[in-house]
């Protein structure tokens, strides 16, 4: 789900010593009789191959193979908003072999936003460690005319704009739709099934902008082919630091960043989920793990199974809000 400073104190990042001491609540439970993977574990990744939630599961899994003793293979299954793979994972045996990386989309924005999505984000799914966030960032085709966020806006009083997102109900779906109830603005949805077609279709000049999670652009954007206007968070980030957020460009009530976790299905052993959690967040914890994933322009931001339950609830009811108020409709 998204996470939005103005709506949801709590989804603030924690500072270093905060994540620290959450972090030690989980590493000093009780842990009972250790599970030991028996066989290969599939981590689905309910979106193509490449994308910026693709690249963190693999740099992820690639430390469970470690620490487990078993391969963790991740295996990309998108479509349908991320519901695809996600309601596959939901319908797997609980007992560890399989599990999933999910984000605001599959397991928040899908529960009101599609009609059927085949499964219950809460009800189906028992988290494993919340990973941090996505920073969102404005960014165009370098053919449009427009070098700021208040260019943009002027821009789309004149003439026809179309933007994409990475699905109907995605961290960049909403986000835009955010914006636009903010500035009065109006635009052309256009919805992709991940970033990878995304920014293809951007750079060639199919669609006009997107809010996409830095990640997915920040290649392009040091290379030229895209042109960014605005960051959607609070504060400048250190991969860009000369641009400007959109408060600095005086628009308020529009930041927005994108959530990560990783589950598995609902009615997993307490043993089997103690282990993936422990061994999750201890990959997190690692300074170069960590710094590799935060290249990317991700906010590592970790929370045990007992604290990212509620923020998750939490999250939904927010963002579904935002929806309603936006007169936003499930699809089929």
């Amino acid at each position: 789900m998204l996470t939005r400073r103005r709506i949801l104190a709590g989804s603030l990042i924690l500072p270093f010593g905060a994540r620290l001491a959450a972090q030690a609540q989980t590493s000093g439970a009780p842990e009972g009789p250790a599970w030991q993977p028996a066989r290969q574990i599939r981590l689905i990744v309910a979106y193509p191959a490449g994308g910026p939630t693709d690249v963190i599961a693999r740099i992820v899994a690639h430390e469970l193979s470690d620490s487990l003793g078993q391969s963790v293979f991740v295996e990309n299954i998108s479509g349908a908003s991320g519901a695809l793979g996600t309601r596959q994972v939901a319908r797997t045996a609980p007992d560890g072999m399989t599990i999933t990386f999910g984000n605001n989309q599959t397991h928040g924005n899908n529960m009101f936003m599609l009609r059927e999505p085949g499964y219950d984000a809460l009800k189906d799914f028992t988290p494993l460690a919340g990973v941090g966030a996505f920073e969102h960032v404005f960014v165009v085709n370098p053919a449009l005319p427009a070098q700021s966020m208040q260019d943009l806006i002027a821009l789309s009083k004149t003439q026809p704009l179309k933007y994409g997102s990475t699905g109907i109900g995605s961290g960049s779906h909403l986000s835009m739709e955010l914006l636009m109830a903010r500035t009065g603005i109006s635009m052309t949805h256009v919805p992709y099934r991940g970033a990878p077609p995304l920014v293809q279709d951007l750079i060639g000049g199919h669609i006009h902008l997107a809010n996409s999670t830095l990640p997915s652009v920040i290649a392009q954007i040091k290379d030229g082919q895209l042109r960014a206007l605005a960051l959607g968070s609070p504060k400048r980030n250190l991969q860009l630091p000369d641009l400007k957020t959109l408060e600095e460009q005086g628009i308020t009530g529009a930041d927005a960043s994108s959530w990560t976790a990783f589950f598995a299905p609902a009615l997993t052993p307490p043993p089997v989920i103690r282990r993936l959690s422990r061994d999750i967040i201890a990959a997190l914890q690692k300074p170069a793990v960590a710094a590799q994933i935060e290249k990317l322009g991700f906010t590592i931001d970790i929370r045990n199974p007992e604290q990212f339950l509620p923020y998750q609830k939490l999250e939904i009811e927010t963002w579904m809000t935002i929806a309603r108020d936006a007169g936003i409709k499930p699809v089929e």
